[in-house]
């Protein structure tokens, strides 16, 4: 257990070996990188997700505590939480099961343990969903998802744009995963600070990481489904009310 690995929950977690997956169509690909990229109109890089506030507090100082705090909290909460979430997210899209989606929205929004964590998935579930009501307006599930109260949720939306990407399950939380690593990243250069080669460093760990993650999501029932980090939480909090931020709170 690393020491970012108790800051931010304090437990172990396993995984399981990546499973063989077919290379998806270019176009499917492309579609895919789109919703990973930075320049998706969602505000995702605004958002340090209590890294900032890590800073502030000297737990995350350098390259390497900075790389150890993203793989953990990949692991211990993308991992735990949103990836599972996206997952069943998408096969009850895939099977028009919208109580089931609703559900799933509503276990998003209560497990966010801050106000500013809640914020986040909101504003990035409600960009995303206007980005989809222009891109397909006369799917009638995304109109449901634009119903949902009092907000979609990234994960629920991120599902819905990543099975109109034509993407399989597998294919769709990896972009989840790499598009979230790579703002983390971007937000550890500006707030530790660090320079281009220690994040491309970091971003190369993180890329090795994601696919046994996934696996371990995609294999992740109902009741073992968990937002457990309550270190994170108390980061986040008192990032609401730090005096100087770089990120939105």
């Amino acid at each position: 257990m690393t020491t970012a690995t108790t800051t931010v929950t304090g437990m172990a977690v396993t995984g399981t070996e990546p499973a063989p997956s077919s290379p998806p169509a270019a176009s499917t690909l492309m579609r895919l990188m789109w919703l990973a990229s930075p320049a998706l109109p969602v505000g995702g890089f605004s958002y340090s997700e209590g890294l900032e506030a890590a800073v502030e507090a000297g737990q995350v100082h350098d390259e390497a505590s900075a790389a150890r705090w993203v793989h953990d909290q990949l692991r211990l909460g993308l991992g735990r939480a949103d990836l599972p979430l996206v997952a069943q997210a998408f096969g009850a899209w895939q099977a028009h099961d919208l109580p089931r989606v609703a559900a799933l929205n509503d276990w998003v929004r209560c497990t966010r343990e801050s106000s500013e964590f809640r914020q986040q998935t909101e504003q990035m579930g409600r960009s995303l969903h206007d980005w989809l009501r222009q891109r397909t307006p006369g799917d009638e599930r995304v109109a449901f998802l634009g119903q949902l109260a009092p907000a979609p949720t990234w994960p629920v939306a991120f599902a819905l744009a990543a099975l109109h990407a034509g993407a399989a399950a597998r294919e769709a939380l990896i972009a989840c995963a790499f598009g979230w690593a790579e703002n983390m990243v971007q937000a550890a250069l500006k707030a530790v600070p660090l320079g281009q080669s220690a994040g491309q460093r970091m971003l190369g760990q993180a890329v090795e990481a994601i696919g046994p993650v996934v696996d371990a999501a995609l294999a992740t029932p109902d009741d073992a489904r968990q937002a457990f980090t309550p270190m994170l939480a108390i980061l986040s909090a008192q990032h609401e009310a730090q005096y100087s931020r770089l990120f939105r709170s």
